[in-house]
Order: C-alpha cells, then structure tokens, then sequence
C-alpha cells in the first residue's frame, strides 16, 4: 500500500489515485536562462524515481513537466547576450535535455513551454477577473487578489496576516496587498509580448504551471511535485489562482523535495555556490551523481562534496562487484521475490529510496555468499539486483565496464599496456619492476586483482 507524505497535510497519507491505476502528475521544470545545475538534478532524478516506480508498481502514468521559456531572468540574459529570447531558450533546453539524458532521466509524456500556451494563460486570467478574483491595477497590471480566496496559505499552513509578516511593501507597487501576485505584465520597450484584452505584455511566472498543467491534465489530477523553495509562494499561489478559476480541488498530493546544499547552505544561482550537472559529469560519471542523490530520501537535504561522491562510486562499485564472474540472465520470479517485496515495502513508504538501496546491499551480500558454490542462483539473483537497480535508474552498465572506468581520464590502453609490462616482467622474475609498475597504476587509481585467470583491475574508488 503505497504512502505519500503530502505537503499539503503535512502527514503521509495512503495513496488513491482518481482514476483506478491511472495517475496523472506534473512537476515543475527548470527556467532556461543557464545550464543546469545539481539543485535541479535533485528535482529531476527525485520524480524520476518517483516516475519509474509507480510504472514498476504496475499504474499508468501520464507525467507532465513543464519548461518556463520567458521570465525576467530569460529576458535579462538574452539581453546580456545580445541575442533573442528564443535563441537563448533553446540552446539551454537542449543543455537540459543533454543533461538529463546523462543522468537517465526518463521524458516526460508532455514537455509544454510557457511560450506555446499564452491562450490558456489568457483565458484563466479572465476567468479570474470575471469572478473577482484577480483585478486590473492602475499601471495595468493583472493581479491576483488573495483575500478572494478563503483558504490561501493552506499549503504553507498559515494565515494571510501571518504570511504578510515581513513581506516587503515597494511604495511604487500597484497591488491592493502586498501578498497580491502578477497575473499580465505590461510589455516594456524592448522586452517579448504577446496581445491580451489588457494590452500587450506576458504572464507572471505562477499563472504559467496553472495553465499548463490544467490543459494538460484537468482541472483536478493526482500528484503535483517541484523543489521545496516552490512550496511558497509558486504552489501556494498555483493552488489559489486554479481553484478560483475552476470551482474544483486542483492537486490531491503536493510533494516537495529536499534542496542540495554546500557548506550547510541550499545550492542556488543567487547563492553562486552552484555547480553545474556538466561540470560535474566531468569528473564524476552521471551513475555515481545519480547514485548520490538516490541514497538520500527525496524529502532530505544532500550535502554535496567530491568526498560524498566518492563514497557514492565505493558503494556502486561494491554492487558492481558482486555482479562479476557470471553472465546475465534474465530475471527469475521464482528466485530473490523476498528481496522484490521488501524493496517495494520500502519505496511504498513515501519512496524511502535508502531504505531500498539497503534492500539491494542484502542482495549483493546473498550472491557473494553463494557465487561459488551456486552459480546459477547467483545470477538469477544478480538479474533482480539489476532489475530492482533499474527502478532507481543505477546499475545501468556492465561490472567490468563500471569497475574499470575508474573516470573519464582514465587511459584503459596505457594501463593494459603496464599490465602487460608486469605479467612480462613476473615472468622474468624481475620482481623490482613488477612492484614498481603496480605501485604506478595505483598512484593512477588502479586496484590490481591477481588470481587464477590472471590479472585484472578496477578503479581504487569501486
């Protein structure tokens, strides 16, 4: 029975799907203004996870995330850049779908941008003016008004009067109230616009995921995710802005993960302590940053460091290994179902993916323990050991790929070569240079592992 800790109760509830093993999410994409970096990672691979594991638990999902392509930010870098807004969007939409492949991160069913959907934009707009929700300020703006809807601040579980504490007030601001948010921004020289009853302009950031996501999906689907920093004010204000229009609940289940932080603070753009998915790719291979991000619960700070990735390849290498000396064969479901249940007895408690990895170390130990003496079930168990693995988008290669690419600079002709010159040399008892040559590939980061067949390595971290 599968639990969700749900945002907006703030408890794990039991999960019931509208429609009867059908499940329609959406989940806030990324602003393409810049590449990616592992903020977004931890998005992208936490409703990754989620993704694959309710279709592994047999529901047919219809997964919708969104891409923002115009915001200040866009405009603003564009500008920077002496380019256009499109130019800019989509060079970075391509980094992102660049990096996400790298990380393996399944496409979404839908990818709607901001841009392709202003009509639907349009019309909630209106439908919010029209039932006096929203209203057009003197410098002709759109806003919304938040005291037409009884229930804002349920999601952030506050009051109005306690979300207006320390909201800066600007004396140039048009808004009724200060918690009041832009619907239609009027169009500024130079800047993108689009025609609307109110003049030429864009949409607020908040109005774009309501619209999208309802035309996409309806009025009222299952399960709506993003980063924790959307909680409040962007899904508070989705909430606020789709209900009034629609007259209907629009999300059953919020889910929010946890951020990735550097020296105890959220990695962020603004912070500049970021770390772009690229940069890291090129001294980490994308398994073991997936793996990192993995190991901790989705709703739980990660703290990033080259140290925590390192143990994260040790612990997939660890995996790795017990995968070696046998051919793959094809999943048994006679053979390891204890080990499939106690992983889904796990993912079904809110997706408790450590708990799930812990399931797939029990398996790797099982078929270590009997490699030797039966083969044949230690396969068959290194088949579930994959399978399961796939549900959390690891053990995607081979042990003797993984073991041996101990990183991208790694040269696999040159320390062939020096295993060549040791095996040359033991032969001609020549021991000095032999120790000398296996001291060198280590300083490289090479494990050298002798036995009967002879001689084969791995990378030190694994």
């Amino acid at each position: 029975m599968l639990t969700i800790h749900n945002s907006l109760s703030g408890e794990k509830e039991v999960f019931k799907p509208i429609h009867p093993n059908k499940i329609n999410m959406y989940v806030c994409g990324v602003t393409v203004y810049d590449f990616c970096h592992l903020g977004h990672a931890r998005m992208l691979v936490a409703f990754d996870t989620v993704l694959r594991y309710l279709r592994f638990s047999g529901y047919e999902v219809n997964y919708i995330r969104n891409i923002t392509d115009i915001d200040d930010k866009i405009i603003k870098r564009a500008q920077e850049n002496n380019e256009s807004v499109k130019e800019l969007t989509t060079r970075f939409i391509e980094a992102a779908h660049e990096d996400e492949g790298a990380l393996n991160i399944l496409p979404p069913d839908h990818e709607p941008l901001a841009t392709d959907h202003m009509p639907q934009m349009i019309t909630m707009i209106q439908q919010l003016i029209d039932k006096g929700a929203a209203y057009v300020a003197d410098n002709g703006d759109v806003y919304y008004d938040v005291k037409a809807f009884k229930d804002y601040g349920k999601l952030a579980n506050k009051d109005i009067e306690s979300l207006q504490i320390g909201v800066r007030i600007d004396p140039n601001d048009a808004k009724l109230n200060p918690l009041d948010f832009v619907l239609w921004k009027m169009a500024k020289p130079g800047e993108p616009s689009w025609e609307s009853p109110w003049g030429a302009g864009r949409p607020g950031w908040h109005i774009e995921c309501s619209a999208m996501s309802t035309q996409c999906l309806g009025n009222h689907f299952d399960i709506h995710g993003g980063g924790h920093d959307l909680k409040f004010p962007h899904h508070e204000n989705e909430i606020a802005q789709s209900e009034a229009a629609t007259g209907e609940t629009f999300v059953n289940y919020w889910m929010h993960n946890g951020f990735v932080q550097v020296n105890k603070e959220k990695m962020s753009k603004s912070l500049g302590n970021f770390f772009t998915i690229r940069d890291v790719l090129k001294e980490y291979r994308a398994e073991v940053v997936r793996y990192l991000l993995v190991a901790s619960h989705y709703r739980s700070p990660i703290h990033y460091s080259d140290e925590a990735l390192d143990v994260a390849e040790g612990s997939l290498g660890r995996l790795y290994t017990s995968l070696r000396d046998f051919d793959e064969v094809e999943v048994d479901d006679a053979v390891g179902k204890e080990f499939q249940q106690q992983f889904s007895e796990a993912m079904d408690d809110d997706f408790n993916t450590p708990q799930a990895l812990a399931v797939l170390f029990n398996i790797s130990h099982e078929i270590n323990r009997i490699k030797t003496e039966n083969p044949d079930t230690a396969a068959k168990l290194g088949a579930r050991l994959r399978q399961l693995g796939q549900v959390l988008g690891i053990m995607q290669t081979t042990p003797e790929v993984f073991l041996q690419k101990a990183s991208e600079s790694l040269d696999v002709d040159a320390i062939e070569q020096l295993i060549l010159d040791r095996k040359q040399a033991r032969a001609d008892k020549d021991w000095i240079r032999a120790d000398e040559i296996r001291e060198t590939l280590s300083a490289m980061g090479v494990t050298l592992e002798d036995n009967a067949e002879g001689t084969s390595w791995r990378s030190s971290n694994s």
